[in-house]
């Protein structure tokens, strides 16, 4: 009963809403998209929306929002999103993604961004 209730609430979502568990407080999508243009993600990941993002040095960044884990070890959660983007190699030393000195509330619009690809 519990998942014909789940499923019928999930069906009314627009698709471009954000989940509760994955909203950034604080965390501007638009804001989001300028600063992983002035960071120069686009040159080692495609990102969609960003015009110029197809990077193939990082994994796509497509569908991210769907994704389970960060880096295949960490869950896709907004707190660890904003570490990661801050400084991924505190969270993984042998990842080639490099501490880009993003402060946090950068790393917020970055991440309200990525969950809205879906």
């Amino acid at each position: 009963m519990a998942v014909l209730f789940l499923a019928a609430a999930l069906a009314g979502c627009a698709e471009s809403e954000i989940p509760q568990g994955m909203r950034i407080l604080d965390g501007d999508p638009e804001t989001g998209a300028r600063h992983i243009r002035e960071y120069g993600c686009p040159a080692c990941h495609t990102i969609p929306g960003i015009r110029s993002a197809k990077g193939i040095v990082g994994p796509p960044l497509n569908k991210f929002a769907l994704r389970a884990y960060i880096t295949g070890q960490y869950p896709n959660t907004p707190d660890n999103l904003v570490r990661w983007i801050m400084d991924a190699p505190a969270m993984a030393p042998q990842t080639p993604m490099p501490d880009m000195g993003i402060p946090e509330d950068e790393a917020r619009h970055i991440a309200a961004y990525l969950y809205t690809l879906r």
